[in-house]
């Protein structure tokens, strides 16, 4: 595995790095643009609608036709990543700066190092404990009451949240297809109906308007489609066969600071010195327990074949190996979103 990780070109590894970096720490201050005169919800539904179809026609070309059961997981996972998560977003930066909401959703992942713990009885490392005292204490600095933003939504956003964990636990072991860029795209297609009727029920077509399609908005939403939601999602899924997956997950704690200062130079939004703190707080957190030494069995560590006999001495429990099958599950159909942030 490292002799082919090493053959890949350096230039190829660096420039898709700094894609996923770029633009999905970007994609907070377009929500934030496109907010600002089309509503939330709607917006997210045609977004994941054209985007989820490009996709779906490219990456399903000489594939057979998804399953009902792969339709219905995809579904699943759509609803927890994209209506959930993303949709929450998308809503709560209606009230709060986008460098603020892209460090409340920094915290995916604590939630899922506890829903890993919790549902997979997957030992926390000290410095992943350490991790999730530190960033929790730093969620608590940017939720205070009276700390400068919207508490109620912070709290509502940050429960949000918790779907982007859940749903990237649950796909570990769903059957998506095989191919991330089929499931994907059929995730979004998906979602893009959930979405859509969240924005009916809502209320959001009597805030469609002639005004809503003004140059700035439709620029950020066509960013969002062809750069952030396709463009991006190549340049990761790329990145998942060809690099250390503890190098892709780099992301998660660079994002964060690329949109809060995306959205200062853009939006001039304030940073104040307890978001500064809390940011840090959350950004340390993340490096500790995304480079966490504990791993699943299966990932990086040896763990004997499916069909091969344990050593001599030392059996494998049942538990062991069903969650080594969870895991060669997960990297056989890694989502859209499950480790993406909301780009």
């Amino acid at each position: 595995m490292t002799a082919a990780f090493a053959r890949r070109s350096p230039a190829a590894v660096a420039i898709a790095l700094a894609t996923v970096y770029l633009v999905w720490g970007s994609t907070y201050l377009a929500i934030r643009v496109t907010d600002r005169t089309m509503p939330p919800f709607l917006m997210s539904s045609v977004r994941f609608l054209i985007a989820g179809a490009a996709l779906y026609v490219f990456a399903s070309r000489g594939r057979a036709r998804p399953t009902l059961r792969e339709w219905r997981a995809a579904a699943i996972v759509g609803a927890l990543l994209l209506l959930v998560g993303n949709g929450g977003v998308a809503w709560a930066e209606t009230r709060l700066d986008s460098g603020f909401a892209a460090l409340i959703v920094a915290v995916i992942p604590l939630y899922v190092a506890l829903m890993d713990r919790a549902f997979f009885g997957r030992r926390l490392s000290t410095s992943a404990i350490v991790g999730l005292v530190i960033g929790f204490a730093g969620v608590a600095v940017l939720v205070r009451p009276g700390g400068g933003a919207h508490a109620a939504t912070a709290l509502i956003l940050l429960v949000t949240t918790s779907a982007w964990a859940a749903g990237s636990l649950y796909a570990r072991g769903a059957p998506l297809p095989s191919s991330p860029l089929l499931s994907a795209s059929m995730q979004m297609l998906a979602a893009s109906v959930f979405l859509g009727i969240t924005g009916l029920v809502a209320g959001e077509t009597s805030q469609v308007h002639a005004d809503s399609f003004g140059t700035k908005p439709l620029i950020a939403f066509a960013y969002l489609v062809l750069v952030g939601s396709l463009i991006a999602f190549s340049a990761y899924a790329w990145l998942l066969k060809n690099v250390r997956i503890s190098t892709v997950a780099t992301y998660a704690f660079v994002n964060p600071v690329v949109a809060v200062a995306l959205g200062a130079m853009f939006l001039g939004e304030q940073i104040t010195a307890p978001t500064v703190f809390a940011g840090a707080a959350i950004v340390l957190a993340v490096v500790l327990i995304v480079t966490s030494k504990q791993r699943y069995p299966g990932t990086d560590e040896e763990l004997q074949p499916e069909a091969s006999p344990a050593p001599a001495g030392r059996g494998i429990s049942r538990r062991d190996r069903a969650r080594a099958g969870a895991v060669r599950a997960w990297r056989r159909a890694l989502p859209a979103g499950a480790r993406s942030g909301t780009g």
